[in-house]
């Protein structure tokens, strides 16, 4: 992965430098018991530090390519992962949350095309 300070040392700027490093969010609360209700992520790689019982975050609309990693640093409750209105996440139902479990909490995802995403998680 690109570091930043090695990308504008070079002479590009900032802005560019974010585009290809990407955007990251920290201390996030994941909100809403439906998709309708769940938190919008923020950034490229995010960090949820408070997951009360059964509320999630949704994916931004995404571009085929497009990919970005999730972490539940709750510690106690799983964090349920939306996909945009009218998308699949692996082989779950349309608009279906994929469970970010505590035990499991680093999750990435990537998008196939704007309504399919594949998503896997690990320690």
């Amino acid at each position: 992965m690109a570091n930043q300070n090695r990308l504008t040392t070079s002479g590009l700027s900032a802005v560019v430098a974010d585009a290809i490093q990407g955007t990251v969010a920290n201390n996030l609360t994941a909100t809403g018991s439906t998709q309708g209700g769940a938190l919008a992520l923020p950034a490229d790689i995010c960090k949820v530090t408070s997951t009360p019982s059964g509320t999630g975050v949704i994916l931004p609309a995404c571009n085929a390519g497009d990919d970005g990693i999730v972490f539940n640093g709750d510690g106690t409750n799983a964090l349920l992962l939306y996909p945009p209105v009218g998308g699949k996440i692996n082989a779950l139902s349309t608009n279906a949350g994929y469970s970010i479990a505590a035990a499991t909490p680093r999750c990435v995802w990537n998008c196939i095309d704007p309504l399919t995403y594949i998503a896997s998680q690990g320690a």
